[in-house]
């Protein structure tokens, strides 16, 4: 499944690393891994309990299935850029997460529920598919009937995140402008994207 209904906290502390895609909470407060004996004891992970961690972060964050982020990785690996560099642009470029980082949903759960019930606009059209893959040039924004809505509204005055070169946001107008693609460094939380490229590099 790609919703994920647990303890969110206790996944950002298993990570050791906020998510803010996943959570505007924050791991810092308890910054040792869940369990009884979390705070004593920290085993080392192995190569690949490493490369798991660093594709979990990126699993988590996104809100995506296995499935998902496997078909996205095939994807990035028949591309002619880096793979991992591709893989991090085409999950950047969903509509949920322009959503979120345009500072319409606190988070990308969030933003995913508005995009499902029909709240935005890709360029005057509505679209409903979370999974819509955004490209230089294009506009986002609310629909007529969904400017006034609270949650967008209470997010806006407190977005979850600073702004973003590859996004210009128009906060009167409520419009979110696609400036260029984003890159690897616009991935708004540490990760070794190399790890992420070895864990599939087995399975693909």
């Amino acid at each position: 499944m790609s919703r994920y209904t647990g303890s969110k906290v206790k996944k950002l502390r298993a990570f050791g690393v906020d998510l803010p895609g996943l959570s505007r909470k924050s791991q810092r407060d308890r910054p040792y891994p869940p369990g009884e004996h979390g705070q004593s004891f920290r085993r080392k992970a192995s190569p690949y309990g490493e490369r798991l961690i660093e594709k979990q972060k990126v699993r988590f964050n996104y809100g995506l299935s296995e499935k998902q982020l496997r078909r996205l990785m095939s994807e990035a690996r028949r591309s002619q850029m880096a793979a991992g560099d591709k893989l991090m642009e085409l999950l950047e470029r969903r509509l949920d997460n322009v959503v979120f980082r345009a500072g319409f949903a606190p988070t990308i759960p969030a933003a995913r529920q508005l995009v499902n019930h029909g709240h935005f606009t890709v360029n005057g059209t509505k679209v409903n598919i979370p999974s819509y893959r955004v490209d230089t040039g294009d506009v986002v924004s609310p629909r007529q009937k969904s400017m006034n809505l609270e949650c967008i509204e209470v997010s806006l005055e407190n977005p979850p995140l600073s702004s973003t070169d590859w996004i210009g946001l128009d906060g009167d107008k409520k419009t979110a402008s696609v400036n260029s693609l984003p890159t690897i460094e616009a991935v708004p939380f540490p990760l070794d994207i190399q790890l992420v490229v070895e864990y599939y590099s087995r399975l693909l």
